[in-house]
């Protein structure tokens, strides 16, 4: 990481200065560990918005909704639910997710369109509203209360998932944090299930636009746990400008600086998201080189991370490489066999279309490992890409088979 950003140790999503949150428990959410499954994130200052969504056809209330409100530059509240997804709850649906922003608007004497809503959980349900109210208008807001917000957007998440970054310019010092939750219906074709990212930096909007994307396409969109994307994804980043910073403005140094940080914060979430991946053992991480074209490369990474016999080998630790090149081989990514090469956990298995002498017990125990490495040079032009993923085992299937039940 450049000498310019730096972890903060026991960071949240309120980090950045400005921001607070709470959050408490309306009892919609069955799976929280916490007993927390509704939460605020409140500015003290408007917020320079955006946002990018799922690809689904079918999209989720709050995301129709924050589709209507944004790009904004005056967002002042984030109203977050779990265990209910509001999706597919027609017009009736679309009307709670705005009696929600309502509700948080009169209570932090907002106009209605400063606020946001966002929902996950079960597809199919409608979130009662009055049992929710009640819950938001008990919740207390803090300066520390990023952690609260953190747990209350979790699902079937084992953990959450969390960071704050401090960035030093030349411009001034900001904060970039989020939060992220995740664990299953995870292979985003836009962004990621659900990512939070607020920053006290001042920047122009359309630098603001462009570094999401940037992020987005490096980070979630390079995620896979079970190849399904949700009606709900979105990745949301919040800038209140409270640090005082000179404005970031795009093609400048500062705006170069804050691309990078913005994308470490987003690819720690989204290795996060995939390692924690519903009944997850080991995370994943493949590595393409020397594609033709940075497009042919995430195909080949993507394809991999997501087949499910290359996730099945990697829980058995069983070194079946082959299953590996058929997954590259059938990504549409170009690729020639006669120079192509292959190793797993830094062990050279496959070399130009020849195959290696290696030592079988010294792969497995690499596969053994929590983060699985798969290194794959198409040795064709110069472009790469990374993606990860989880390895599939018994209990995804125990997860998915009793969800609802």
């Amino acid at each position: 990481m450049s000498d310019s950003l730096k972890i903060i140790n026991q960071g949240s999503i309120t980090s950045p200065k400005g921001f607070s949150a709470g959050a408490s428990f309306a009892g919609i959410n069955k799976h929280s560990p916490y007993k927390l499954d509704t939460a605020i994130l409140y500015s003290s200052a408007p917020c320079t918005t955006r946002a990018i969504y799922t690809t689904n056809k079918v999209k989720a209330a709050p995301v129709l909704l924050c589709q209507k409100r944004l790009p904004s530059p005056c967002i002042r509240a984030l109203v977050v639910n779990s265990g209910i997804a509001n999706a597919c709850t027609g017009e009736s649906g679309l009307l709670d997710a705005y009696k929600l922003t309502e509700i948080v608007s009169t209570k932090f004497d907002l106009k209605p369109d400063e606020v946001l809503s966002m929902s996950t959980g079960v597809i199919g349900k409608r979130i009662p509203v009055n049992t929710v109210e009640k819950t938001l208008l008990d919740i207390k807001l803090d300066d520390n209360g990023g952690h609260l917000f953190a747990r209350a957007i979790m699902t079937t998440d084992t953990r959450p998932k969390e960071i704050a970054v401090k960035v030093e310019s030349s411009a001034g010092s900001y904060t970039i944090a989020g939060a992220a939750k995740g664990a299953g219906m995870i292979a985003p074709d836009m962004a990621t299930t659900l990512c939070f990212i607020t920053t006290d930096a001042s920047i122009e909007d359309d630098a603001l636009k462009s570094s999401l994307a940037n992020a987005g396409c490096n980070s979630f969109n390079m995620i896979t746990v079970d190849g399904d994307t949700s009606t709900n994804d979105t990745l949301m980043v919040m800038a209140n400008g409270m640090a005082g910073n000179r404005v970031i403005k795009k093609g400048s140094m500062d705006y170069r600086l804050f691309k990078e940080a913005l994308m470490r914060a987003c690819v720690f979430l989204a290795k996060c998201v995939a390692s924690d991946g519903e009944g997850a053992t080991r995370l994943i991480t493949v590595s393409v080189s020397g594609a033709f074209n940075l497009k042919d490369a995430r195909m080949a990474a993507k394809t991999i991370a997501g087949s499910n016999l290359v996730k099945s080998a990697i829980h058995g630790a069983d070194p079946n490489w082959g299953r590996i090149i058929s997954a590259a081989g059938r990504s549409r990514a170009r690729m020639d066999e006669n120079i192509t090469s292959l190793k797993i956990g830094g062990i050279p298995l496959w070399k130009n279309g020849n195959i290696l002498e290696f030592d079988l017990n010294r792969v497995r125990s690499a596969m053994m490992q929590s983060e699985v490495t798969i290194e794959l040079d198409l040795n064709i032009g110069n472009s790469m890409a990374t993606a990860w993923g989880c390895d599939l085992s018994e209990e995804y299937v125990t997860i998915n088979s009793e969800y609802t039940t």
